[in-house]
């Protein structure tokens, strides 16, 4: 092999790589630590509410929700394909706000996997958009509730 050839190989298979790298889960950006007129609860928080009948909606797509899921919860699995940002546009995506409670007025928490799970930010804003006065986030998702051994399905 020529050494020009190799050069270009290794120089596409380091571009390849960082590429690959950057994109990886453990490079994601965490999703914003506040959201006006969403309260960011814990998963201690997030069982008392349930335990108090306040229903949580699990955005995760189906596949991650059949495998396992916290008990209780009710799957509206939401598609993203809009950017990974505070100020995303929410009619890029597919969720079924409709699928939530009718009353306005009742609370409700919103769960995803973890803070750097996008789907679950984006749920909660557009639940507050569609009016819903008492929406709680659980921002670090089914990993922080799974790890103090809470209730799975």
């Amino acid at each position: 092999m020529k050494f020009a050839t190799f050069v270009r190989r290794s120089f596409i298979t380091t571009l390849a790589s960082i590429a690959f790298v950057s994109a990886s889960p453990v490079f994601a950006e965490e999703t914003p630590s506040t959201v006006k007129s969403v309260e960011i609860i814990d998963s201690v928080k997030a069982k008392s509410l349930m335990e108090s009948g306040v229903k949580m909606y699990d955005v995760r797509v189906a596949n991650e929700y059949a495998e396992s899921h916290i008990k209780g919860t009710i799957s509206i699995p939401y598609k993203n394909n809009s950017t990974n940002t505070p100020d995303f546009d929410g009619k890029l995506d597919v969720w079924d706000v409709t699928k939530l409670p009718s009353d306005m007025a009742q609370p409700l928490i919103i769960q995803g996997n973890s803070p750097i799970g996008w789907r679950h930010y984006k749920a909660s804003v557009l639940a507050v958009k569609a009016g819903h006065k008492k929406v709680y986030w659980l921002r670090n998702g089914i990993a922080e509730w799974k790890a103090k051994g809470f209730p799975m399905e």
